[in-house]
């Protein structure tokens, strides 16, 4: 059997040369799209729900973290479960997808704050079943280029992340039009993938419900060390993506009132469409980075790359606040490449878990995997608020940082133990 020395993956050829693999990896990325396009309805239509129900920016923020909490429960549940090793994938993502579109669009209806974060914590718990299983999913086709396509697959999770803001834009749709057609994205997601999708030539093993599994992965030195990474990488994301259109039109409300005391003329009214435009390409803009970051990671080695995107994306988080209340063409280009950077690596961490964690249990390691780098997420989408209410907007990012300082670290040791292994 040859084996691929920078990624540790048989490349004995059997099925990688299968056609189908490509129809496969277009299915799953564009389910996963749709499906995912409920994770920011809320925050995309904050400022509407901020003014209807008199929310501070801390409450605001709930209307995310609420979504990482549920995903955290939901992917705890399945982990302790083994659902991800013992329910087949298609059935799971399908079901999964369905129900996260149901409770999304119940949003339009609710009357208060406290049932939408209610509402907003289930469409997390149900989302828990759509992204590891398409992670899983996916590498079962792939063995070859499996960095590629799982890159593709989380570039289409960040696509469909940014989604409601595009809908948001889309003839200045109101509230309940950008929830119905995220919730209506999401259905078609999971119904695409249980009528269409078929496991691949190289499906992992099976496993019977065990309470040791868990442990058995938890255990597993090199499974740790990838996760480690992971975490760096989600202290910084989900804050990034949650707060940089805040940051934006803060930024283009600033650079407006000048404009305003210069001249006179109330200039604010002309930022609002294009902080929108920016703001879905800021976190849009990231599916190119993970189809390209997969591409690379196939080619230069997976820590290599990783080590390289959280370097880049570390250096972002420092120095956009300095450049708050700038030009627009001065601060967007460097917020693109952040956007670029900040996700091109995330799917590098679950392929790496896919090819060192124990067969028996890659479903378990993935949905432990997400699951804590999901509940670390809430510390710095709560905590940025209180940096920018503290400190203003110049000093909000800096702190997200740590993450990719201490990812790297753990990548290192990750590097260094499957070398002398």
């Amino acid at each position: 059997m040859v084996r691929d020395e920078k990624d540790g993956v048989s490349l004995n050829g059997d099925g990688d040369g299968d056609p189908r693999r490509w129809r496969a990896l277009a299915l799953v990325s564009l389910a996963v799209l749709l499906g995912m396009s409920v994770w920011f309805t809320a925050s995309a239509v904050a400022p509407e729900l901020e003014r209807r129900w008199d929310l501070s920016s801390n409450q605001v923020a709930w209307l995310t973290t609420l979504v990482q909490l549920g995903f955290v429960a939901g992917t705890l549940l399945a982990a302790v479960m083994n659902l991800a090793d013992v329910v087949p994938s298609r059935i799971y993502f399908s079901i999964s997808a369905v129900l996260a579109a149901a409770v999304n669009a119940l949003l339009v209806g609710v009357s208060g704050y406290e049932s939408a974060l209610i509402l907003r914590f289930l469409t997390g718990f149900f989302l828990a079943g759509v992204y590891p299983p398409a992670l899983k999913m996916m590498a079962t086709w792939f063995r070859s280029a499996r960095g590629l396509a799982i890159g593709t697959v989380v570039g289409a999770l960040t696509v469909g992340k940014a989604t409601p803001y595009l809908l948001k834009l889309l003839g200045g749709a109101p509230v309940s039009a950008v929830i119905w057609g995220a919730s209506a994205g999401a259905a078609l997601g999971g119904l695409l993938v249980a009528v269409a999708y078929r496991e691949g030539p190289h499906p992992f093993r099976r496993a019977p419900f065990s309470w040791g599994l868990v442990a058995e992965v938890v255990r597993h030195r090199p499974t740790r060390l990838a996760t480690y990474g992971y975490l760096g990488h989600m202290w910084e994301l989900y804050a990034m993506w949650t707060w940089v259109p805040a940051f934006l039109a803060a930024s283009a409300a600033k650079r407006a009132a000048g404009a305003m005391g210069a001249t006179g003329m109330d200039g604010a009214a002309l930022t609002t469409h294009s902080v929108d435009l920016a703001s879905f390409f800021a976190i849009a803009v990231g599916g190119v980075g993970c189809v390209w970051g997969g591409w690379m990671a196939d080619r230069i080695g997976r820590g290599r790359f990783v080590k390289l995107a959280m370097a880049v994306s570390g250096l972002c988080s420092l120095a956009v606040g300095a450049f708050f209340g700038q030009s627009f063409w001065v601060l967007l280009p460097l917020v693109l490449v952040w956007g670029l950077f900040v996700v091109a690596d995330s799917a590098q961490f679950s392929a790496m878990v896919t090819e060192v964690a124990p067969q028996q249990g890659v479903g378990t390691a993935l949905t432990l995997q997400t699951s804590v780098g999901f509940l670390l997420t809430m510390v710095t989408i709560q905590g940025v608020p209180v940096l920018q209410e503290s400190f203003g907007w110049s000093l909000a990012f800096p702190v997200l940082a740590l993450g990719p300082i201490l990812g790297i670290a753990a990548i290192r040791r990750f590097d260094r133990d499957r070398r002398a292994s």
